[in-house]
C-alpha cells in the first residue's frame, strides 16, 4: 500500500499503529459508562420517571461491558497475554489497573442485575417445567424468598452497588482518556482535559443509546413510550451534549489562543486533514443539529405531540452516537497523522473492509452486544411493563404450583 506523506516526517511517524480497533475500544466502553449512569439516576438518585428504562439501561451496560475489551484484544498480537493483568497485577501500570477495575465492575453489575431480577427469576422457576425450570432454578441460586422484607433488602443492596458502580464506571472510561492524555510526546493528546472529554462524551453516547434502544424495544413490543421518561432522557441528554461540546471546544480554543508550537501542527490538522470529520461531522452535523433538536424538545414541551417528540429525540440520539464516534476517530487517528517533528503529515488513513482490524470486524464486534440483549430478552424481559405484568400474573402461582 502506498503511503503519501507531506512535509518532514520521521520513519516511525508514517504508519498508523493504533487503528480502527482502538477507535471502537473507547467508543464501546463509553456506552458502558453512559448506560450505567442512566440506570443509577433511578436506583440511587430517585428519578422515578426513569423507572421504565432502569432495567434496560443496566442490562445494556452489562452487554456492552461483556464485549468492550474485544477490540483491544483483537488489536493485540497475543491476546491471551491479556490475562496476565489479573494473574500478575502491576498497579504502577494504568492498563493493568484497568484490568482490575474492569473485573470488579463486571462483578458489581452482575450482582446488581441478579438482585433486580431475583423475584422474576423465582416466579419463572416456579412456573416453568423441565430444562427451563432447571435453568431458572440455577439462576435463583437456591434463594426463593420473595417476601416484602427480602425485596426491601434487595433494593437497599442495589442502591449500595449502584452507588459504588457510579465512580467505578467513571474511572473505567476516564482511564481511557487518561491513557491518551498522559502521552506527553503527542501534543494533540497530552492535555488534562482529555479524561473529562472522554467521560462527558461517554455519558452522552450512553444516554443516546438508551433512547434508541428504548424506542426500538417499545415499537417491537407494541408498548407505549412513557412521555415523562422520554422527556427526562431528553433533558439529561441535552445537558450532557452541551457540556461535552463545550469542553471539546475549550480544549481547541485554549490551544489556538496560546499559539504555542503545538498549535502550528494541530491547527492545520483540524482545519485540513480532519476538516470533514472534525468540523463537518463532529461539530456541525454531530453537535449543532442534535443540540438544536433536543433544545426544541426540552423548551417547547407544551407545543409538541408525543410522536413528534419521540421522533426528534430518536434522530438527535442517532446523530449524537455518530458525533461521539467521530470524536473518537479524530482523537485516535488524527493524533497519529502528524509527525513528532511538527513539520509533516501522513496524508490519510483508510481501514480495509475485511482485514483483521477492518470495518467488517468493527461492525461485527459492535453488533454483538445487541445480539446479547436480544437473547437476554428471551429469558428475562427488558421492558419494565413486561416484568410488572409477570409479577402480577404470578402472584398466586406458588400456591397453584403446590396444589398441582
Amino acid at each position: 500500500m502506498e503511503i503519501e506523506v507531506t512535509g518532514y516526517s520521521f520513519p516511525n511517524d508514517i504508519h498508523i499503529l493504533w487503528s480502527l480497533m482502538i477507535v471502537m475500544y473507547p467508543y464501546i466502553t463509553g456506552l458502558v459508562a453512559g448506560s450505567f449512569v442512566v440506570s443509577s439516576l433511578y436506583h440511587v438518585f430517585g428519578r422515578n420517571e426513569l423507572k421504565p428504562i432502569s432495567r434496560l439501561s443496566l442490562v445494556a451496560s452489562f452487554g456492552f461491558l461483556l464485549f468492550a475489551t474485544l477490540p483491544l484484544l483483537n488489536h493485540l498480537g497475543h491476546p491471551e497475554r491479556g490475562f496476565n493483568i489479573i494473574i500478575t497485577p502491576n498497579f504502577s501500570s494504568a492498563m493493568a489497573a484497568f484490568g482490575v477495575f474492569y473485573a470488579a465492575y463486571l462483578i458489581v453489575v452482575m450482582l446488581e442485575i441478579w438482585l433486580i431480577y431475583r423475584k422474576d427469576i423465582i416466579m419463572l422457576a416456579r412456573r416453568s417445567r423441565g430444562i427451563k425450570r432447571a435453568f431458572y432454578a440455577l439462576l435463583a441460586l437456591g434463594v426463593y424468598d420473595t417476601s416484602e422484607e427480602s425485596r426491601k433488602l434487595d433494593h437497599n443492596i442495589v442502591v449500595v452497588l449502584a452507588s459504588i458502580g457510579i465512580p467505578m464506571a467513571c474511572i473505567l472510561h476516564g482511564y481511557v482518556g487518561f491513557m491518551f492524555g498522559s502521552v506527553k510526546a503527542n501534543s494533540f493528546w497530552s492535555t488534562p482535559l482529555m479524561p473529562i472529554i472522554f467521560l462527558c462524551s461517554a455519558i452522552t453516547s450512553g444516554i443516546a443509546m438508551v433512547v434508541v434502544l428504548y424506542q426500538i424495544l417499545s415499537k417491537l413490543n407494541g408498548a407505549r413510550i412513557d412521555p415523562e421518561c422520554m422527556q427526562s432522557l431528553c433533558r439529561w441528554l441535552w445537558m450532557f451534549a452541551i457540556i461535552t461540546v463545550t469542553v471539546e471546544l475549550l480544549e481547541i480554543i485554549s490551544l489556538a489562543y496560546e499559539r504555542s508550537e503545538e498549535w502550528m501542527v494541530v491547527g492545520p490538522l483540524l482545519g485540513g486533514k480532519l476538516a470533514f470529520s472534525f468540523i463537518g461531522i463532529q461539530l456541525v452535523f454531530g453537535a449543532l443539529i442534535p443540540i438544536i433538536l433536543l433544545g426544541v424538545v426540552v423548551l417547547m414541551k407544551p407545543f409538541l405531540t408525543d410522536p413528534l417528540r419521540n421522533t426528534m429525540a430518536f434522530v438527535a440520539s442517532l446523530i449524537l452516537l455518530v458525533q461521539v464516534l467521530a470524536m473518537r476517530w479524530n482523537v485516535v487517528i488524527g493524533g497519529q497523522m502528524f509527525s513528532k517533528s511538527m513539520m509533516g503529515f501522513r496524508q490519510s488513513y483508510d481501514p480495509g473492509l475485511f482485514e483483521k482490524e477492518g470495518v467488517a470486524v468493527a461492525i461485527g464486534i459492535f453488533v454483538l452486544p445487541f445480539i446479547f440483549l436480544a437473547i437476554f430478552n428471551k429469558f428475562l424481559p427488558l421492558a419494565e411493563e413486561d416484568v410488572e405484568g409477570d409479577g402480577k400474573a404470578s402472584a398466586a402461582e406458588p400456591q397453584a404450583a403446590r396444589g398441582a
